[in-house]
């Protein structure tokens, strides 16, 4: 069902951060900047939205149409901030889940990123993609050098699989974009700067035409499966952008967000 048909059960107003297009390539440093270089030179554009909550419609959803997931995905994980754990456990049981989705032949996690009070990064609070056209090719090349060719020859999909930890997303939830309601014309190429290599994201210029949903609520049961890129170009959707958001309507005394997010590659025959 289109998002536009449907009758969503709440639509919550709030501020997302886009950004305002010209001038030099935004960039975004990880750690420190040079001195006299701005840790984040892009100029933020808030805008008011109405996000969607998609609760009673999530099998509406789908990566191939709107570029994004909700499923149930109950973990064996007792303790999501164990690293060991998390890379032992948990990456494999996000792998088998990624390829039953996708029908993909083979899924890698390479990596993850826990968020929120006790976690060493906070929610993004930023309208934004995790990858680009050339990115994307670039860090399987990265990944996986001898075999990037190859792979890269065939259909690839970067996606992230974000769950909630220890209590429901109620006061930061995410906000996911329906791939329907844009095109890649409203993305900003935008440099990732490490220590030792430069990434490349998107933000995301304001376009009214813009879908936005969440899903209130969310339990550490479930997840969303986010695309970041997909490599067809059939069209099916291949990124839903997306961010965090303060929900204006969540209880003041909800607990604080945490999540992790893997990411991961599936690659097809």
């Amino acid at each position: 069902m289109p998002l536009d048909a449907q009758a969503p059960s709440r639509v919550v107003t709030t501020t997302l951060n886009y950004l305002v297009p010209g001038g030099e390539k935004p960039a975004r440093y990880v750690g420190d900047p040079p001195p006299g270089r701005p840790a984040w030179n892009g100029v933020p554009d808030p805008r008011k939205v109405a996000i969607a909550d998609g609760r009673g419609h999530e099998a509406d959803f789908t990566l191939d149409h709107n570029g994004f997931a909700l499923r149930q995905a109950p973990s064996a994980v007792r303790d999501f901030f164990d690293p060991a754990e998390v890379v032992n456990v948990y990456y494999k049981e996000t792998e088998a889940l990624v390829r039953a989705e996708m029908g993909a032949s083979r899924v890698i996690v390479f990596d993850h990123t826990l968020r929120g009070p006790d976690a060493p990064r906070e929610p993004v609070m930023r309208v934004h993609n995790d990858y680009t056209e050339r990115s994307a090719a670039q860090r399987v090349r990265d990944l996986l050098p001898d075999e990037a060719e190859a792979l890269l020859a065939r259909r690839f999909v970067f996606a992230n699989v974000w769950r909630p930890v220890r209590v429901p997303a109620i006061d930061t939830p995410l906000a996911l974009c329906d791939a329907t309601s844009f095109t890649e014309d409203d993305l900003v190429p935008t440099d990732l700067i490490y220590s030792d290599r430069v990434g490349e994201t998107a933000s995301v210029r304001f376009n009214p035409s813009h879908r936005w949903v969440y899903f209130s609520g969310m339990r550490p049961d479930e997840v969303v499966l986010i695309k970041c890129h997909d490599s067809a170009t059939d069209g099916r959707a291949r990124i839903s952008f997306h961010t965090a958001f303060k929900d204006p309507t969540a209880p003041a005394d909800a607990p604080a967000r945490q999540s992790i997010e893997l990411r991961t590659i599936a690659f097809f025959d």
